[in-house]
């Protein structure tokens, strides 16, 4: 009887063999929210070096891009709920050991701290703006307490930041019943890869020349650790379990191969890499808005292909738990 249930469960075709409920929508918001992880980790690190001069826009405009990317990352998410009327029971309660709810919670907080950040530079950055806030004694007194606390302000974004990158890597890895995604590599990788995007999106906006050598060097060093990262990640599967090496053949051969290796290995990595060295070396100026465009490309397909295989990639052989006699028996 327990077989017959089974192959009749097979039937569902968002289920079994394998599972594709989370579209594009779940991947775009994986890309904002280390997007936004990065931004807010650069215009904080760049006003505790002091770099305000060299770096102008990081300095007093990149932070008001946090709530903007994440509110629109927070938009395809809700897209992607089936009850979105439902969605403030993220809310009603906090699971430790849920990486899904301490994401919720991570993803509030991000807002007051990227608010804070940006009135800590608002005068500087936004003097159009700025006065519409000053005309009121509290606007005022908020003001001028941001920017006497800027410093201490961008020492809580830095590790909130961190926290809202790395949390898009561990949602996947936490889904132990996919074996793609089974590694802990995954949290490292979307930190840094979130990192990159965002060094890259200065790069592409920035105007002062300075800062946008400043940043392709931070973007070089980080798409080399991003190489390294997915070297390890292919690593830990290929010396994992037999359900993580046939996943793994998703990539080596199989039909995610040639999105993986060409456009986000090859497109997404490798041409900016190369780019960014010629361009620092002053050979490359007239292709300098390449690079970065590349790496904000390879950034969601990146997500986008984890989320395609993750899915379906699966612990079960269907092929051999299926035993056609057996069921003959039931019916018999």
């Amino acid at each position: 009887m327990k077989e017959e249930l089974f192959v009749t469960a097979r039937s569902n075709a968002l289920i079994d063999p394998s599972l594709h409920i989370w579209t594009w929508e779940v991947a775009m918001y994986l890309f904002l929210g280390g997007l936004t992880a990065g931004i807010m980790v650069f215009a904080a690190t760049i006003a505790l070096l002091k770099k305000d001069e060299e770096a102008p826009f990081a300095a007093t405009k990149l932070a008001l891009l946090a709530p903007v990317v994440l509110s629109l990352g927070m938009t395809t998410l809700f897209l992607d709920l089936e009850h979105k009327l439902y969605v403030f029971r993220f809310y009603t309660s906090f699971q430790v050991l849920s990486p899904m709810s301490w994401g919720a919670w991570i993803l509030i907080v991000i807002y007051p701290v990227s608010i804070l950040q940006i009135l800590s530079t608002l005068r500087s950055g936004y003097p159009q703006a700025s006065p519409y806030v000053d005309r009121f004694a509290i606007g005022r007194q908020v003001l001028d307490w941001c920017e006497a606390n800027r410093r201490q302000i961008a020492m809580t974004a830095i590790p909130f930041g961190i926290a809202l990158g790395i949390y898009t890597g561990i949602l996947l890895s936490a889904f132990s019943a996919r074996p793609f995604w089974n590694s802990g590599v995954l949290g490292p990788l979307f930190l840094v890869s979130g990192l990159s995007t965002a060094a890259a999106l200065v790069a592409l906006v920035a105007r002062k020349h300075s800062e946008k050598v400043l940043f392709t060097r931070f973007d070089l060093g980080l798409i080399a650790a991003e190489v390294a990262l997915v070297a390890l990640f292919i690593i830990n599967l290929a010396s994992g379990t037999e359900q993580q090496l046939t996943a793994l053949d998703s990539i080596m051969g199989g039909p995610y191969a040639l999105v993986f290796w060409v456009l986000f290995v090859g497109v997404g990595l490798l041409i900016p890499l190369v780019l960014e060295l010629l361009e620092i070396r002053g050979l490359a100026r007239r292709v300098a808005i390449v690079a970065p465009v590349l790496v904000l490309l390879g950034g969601y397909v990146l997500r986008q292909v984890l989320i395609d295989i993750g899915q379906e990639s699966n612990w079960t052989k269907y092929d051999t738990q299926y035993n056609a006699e057996l069921l003959q028996r039931l019916r018999d």
